[in-house]
This record gives structure tokens, C-alpha cells and sequence, in this order.
């Protein structure tokens, strides 16, 4: 029986740096022949040559003319074999790898090329099921319940006009005009927030305009008001982003919501009575406490962890894109103009630092935790990625479909797998920790 090429393959392996392997490979050259040979033929059968039946051109001329593919198809065949060798028996963890250098295959000598891999750490994870915990729960009383009713009635209750002095959370119809100059380019949302007619302004945060609730609490139908407004630098219009902007506001109506009776808040809830709204609110605030309670314990209990296992090494190659990761996500909260883009820039290395700190605690507590799951067998099955898809496609207004693409598309999949296997691993420990 001949040789799989896997089995034809000579490997041996070298500690680059902490959890860096480099994985030398060398195939032999009547291997790189055979399976060259073996690589012409399937080829020879799928391609049509002008003048020849399908897979009954010369080999030579197959050789010739698809030269380029045949080298391609071999090297990602001894490739495959080689990193089937490396992850064989999961006797090394590998995270990441990649080839090192540009090595030249040549179909009739013998090949040798590096694998260089990051590995993850070596990881003494302790007793950790003897950690234990106690953190009380939260009872909902009923003081707590009635607050949560008070807030429905008023949320659910319908605004209607009022005469006197606006108060705060009451609906402002209102028409205004600013002293700000709209650039050329203004988008229709900076031409809204400069000047409106017969249009609404609520005296509640978050504030349409900044300073308005200020400036608006007290006034009085038929009445002009003028104040400034100070928008804040990451304001989300660019445009508008650390101007002070002067406004003249015309109050042209005041509405405010009415507070909802027993029977007027059971009809908007869909329920028989109040007290069935209740109840329904009690099991719901429960369900928080719980949830509330759960994630209490899952911190306190990878505190306590995190302590036992104390500094762990990182691949480096798994830390520079981890941090680049963090990187990214600190300048899409700080950058909303070219003004934030510059100072970011000054403020680089402060950035760069603080994006180390947190890529370093995200894989420290990654690595642990898929420690932990090797040593208990966690693994997802389909169902359970397939749930959480729908879930997410749900809240974010997606098709399922269009979701699970779009992840993966930009690599989102795997990071889905690895929060679901995280958060398994965090219930296992947290339930052990509570007993």
C-alpha cells in the first residue's frame, strides 16, 4: 500500500520564543516527484486541450501549459500535510501559523520549507472548581415593583396640550433658527438641527439640542427664547462638532403625558388587571436579578482565577492583532472629526498603551477559559451557534441568512464561537462556585 504523503513528510521542531513554534519540514524529492506526477494526472483530467479528448493530452504538454497551477495544487497538498503533522494528536495548541519566507518548489527535487506557529500557552489553571463565592441576591420588593409601575404609567400615557409653563418631560412644539453658517456640503441632518419649523423637542435627555432643557423648562406658548448651544466635540455631525451655536426658539405648543389609570395601563399592557401587570413585572425584575446576580458571581469567580493562574505568556503574533483590534475599537469611540483625528494621532502611543493593557487582560482571560474547556470537554454544537445567530439577527434587524454571512465575511464567526464557548465555561465554573 503506498505511503500517505503526511506519512512521507520529515519534521522536526524548534522553541522560536514563548509559545512560538517553527515547524522545518522536508519532503524528499521521489516524494515531491510522485506527488507531482500524481498532481499532472488529475489535472491532465480536468481540463480540455484544443485537438485532444478530455484527459488524453500529452503529459508534457499538460505539464507546459499549466505549469503554474500544478505547482500551486502540490505546494497547498504538502502544506495541508505539514500542518495535519504539526496539529496531529493536539500534542501543540496552534493558534495561528503561516510560512515563513517564500520557499521554491521545484517538481523533481526535494523541498524544504518552515511552519512557524503561534501556540497557545502553558497554562496552570489550579483546583479551580474549589473556588467559591458568595454574593447575596437582590430581592424585589414590592417598593421596587411599584416604582417599575409608576414609570409604565407614565411611559404608556399619551401626550396631550397643556396650558402654563413647560415642565421637565413635557413635548415642545417648536419652530427655530441658529446663527450657524451650514457648510456647502451640510448633510439635510445639520440643515434640521440649524433651522426647523413646526417642529418637536422633548425636555428630556438625551437633548436634540444641547442646553435645551435648560433654556425651554419654564417657557410659555406664543413665547421666543434665545440660549446658546455648546456641542460636544464627538458630537455625532461632524459639523457641528465643538461649535457654540446660538438658537431663537418660538414655543408654539406644550404637550405632556397624561398618568395612566388602572384600567388605561392593564388595556396598553395587553392584561386583565393591574395585578396581573404585576406579577408579569415581578417575574420579569426577578429574571433581571437573576441575570444581575449570575454575572456577579461569573466576575467575581475569574477574579479569583485569574489571581490563582497568575502572569501568562502571549503569541506574539495573536497580541500584535489582538491589540490592532483594541486599537481600532479606542479610535472609532474617540474620532468623530478631523480635529479628534489629529489629536489621536499626538495621543498615539497613550492609545497604543492602553490597547496592549486590554489586549493582554482579553487573551489572558481567552486563554484560560479554553484551557479550562479542554480539561471539561466544552464544545458547542451547531444548534447552539445556530440559536445564538438567530437571536442576534433578530435584535439587530437582520435575515439570518444575510447575518451569518456578513459574519462570516469579516472573521465575526469565530469571535461568535468564542464568546459562546466562554460564557459555557463561566456558567460551569460559576455554578460550581455558588454550591
Amino acid at each position: 500500500m503506498a505511503k500517505k504523503l503526511v506519512d512521507s513528510i520529515q519534521m522536526e521542531v524548534r522553541d522560536a520564543q514563548p509559545c512560538r513554534k517553527e515547524f522545518d519540514f522536508v519532503v524528499p524529492a521521489d516524494v515531491v516527484k510522485s506527488e507531482a506526477e500524481k498532481t499532472v494526472r488529475e489535472i491532465a483530467g480536468m481540463v480540455s486541450v484544443p485537438g485532444f479528448r478530455q484527459g488524453k493530452a500529452p503529459v508534457n504538454m499538460i505539464k507546459t501549459k499549466y505549469d503554474g497551477e500544478i505547482r500551486e495544487e502540490l505546494q497547498r497538498k504538502i502544506m495541508y500535510a505539514a500542518f495535519e503533522m504539526a496539529s496531529k494528536d493536539e500534542v501543540y495548541d496552534i493558534i495561528s501559523c503561516g510560512i515563513e519566507g517564500k520557499p521554491e518548489l521545484k517538481l523533481d527535487a526535494e523541498f524544504k520549507f518552515t511552519l512557524g506557529a503561534d501556540v497557545a500557552p502553558e497554562i496552570e489553571v489550579g483546583d479551580y472548581k474549589a473556588i467559591k463565592v458568595e454574593i447575596p441576591k437582590d430581592a424585589v420588593t414590592d417598593e421596587q415593583v411599584e416604582e417599575r409601575v409608576k414609570f409604565y404609567r407614565t411611559m404608556y400615557g399619551n401626550y396631550a396640550d397643556v396650558e402654563g409653563a413647560a415642565q421637565a418631560e413635557d413635548m415642545l412644539k417648536v419652530s427655530y433658527k441658529s446663527d450657524f453658517e451650514l457648510p456647502e456640503d451640510a448633510t439635510p441632518a445639520v440643515k434640521r438641527q440649524a433651522e426647523a419649523d413646526n417642529t418637536f423637542i422633548w425636555l428630556s435627555e438625551p437633548e436634540s439640542i444641547p442646553g435645551c432643557i435648560k433654556a425651554l423648562t419654564g417657557a410659555e406658548k406664543g413665547k421666543e427664547y434665545t440660549f446658546d448651544a455648546v456641542y460636544p466635540a464627538d458630537y455625532r455631525e461632524a459639523a457641528l462638532a465643538g461649535k457654540t451655536v446660538k438658537y431663537t426658539v418660538k414655543v408654539e405648543g406644550i404637550q405632556r403625558r397624561s398618568v395612566l389609570t388602572d384600567e388605561e395601563l392593564a388595556e396598553k399592557a395587553r392584561v386583565k388587571s393591574l395585578e396581573e401587570f404585576r406579577d408579569m413585572l415581578r417575574k420579569a425584575m426577578e429574571q433581571e436579578s437573576e441575570t444581575k446576580h449570575h454575572n456577579e458571581v461569573v466576575e467575581a469567580v475569574y477574579k479569583r482565577l485569574a489571581e490563582q493562574v497568575g502572569d501568562v505568556e502571549l503569541p506574539p503574533n495573536v497580541l500584535q492583532s489582538e491589540v490592532s483590534k483594541e486599537l481600532q475599537k479606542i479610535a472609532r469611540e474617540v474620532v468623530k472629526s478631523e480635529e479628534d483625528a489629529e489629536t489621536f494621532k499626538k495621543e498615539l502611543e497613550t492609545h497604543k498603551a492602553a490597547a496592549e493593557k486590554a489586549a493582554r487582560e482579553s487573551l489572558k482571560k481567552s486563554f484560560i477559559l479554553r484551557k479550562i474547556a479542554k480539561l471539561e470537554n466544552i464544545s458547542l454544537s451547531q444548534g447552539e451557534v445556530d440559536e445564538q445567530l438567530n437571536q442576534m439577527s433578530r435584535y439587530y434587524g437582520y435575515k439570518e441568512k444575510e447575518f451569518r454571512a456578513m459574519l462570516e465575511k469579516n472573521g465575526g464567526m469565530d469571535d461568535l464561537q468564542l464568546d459562546l464557548i466562554n460564557a459555557k465555561v463561566l456558567s460551569m465554573l460559576a455554578e460550581s462556585a455558588a454550591k
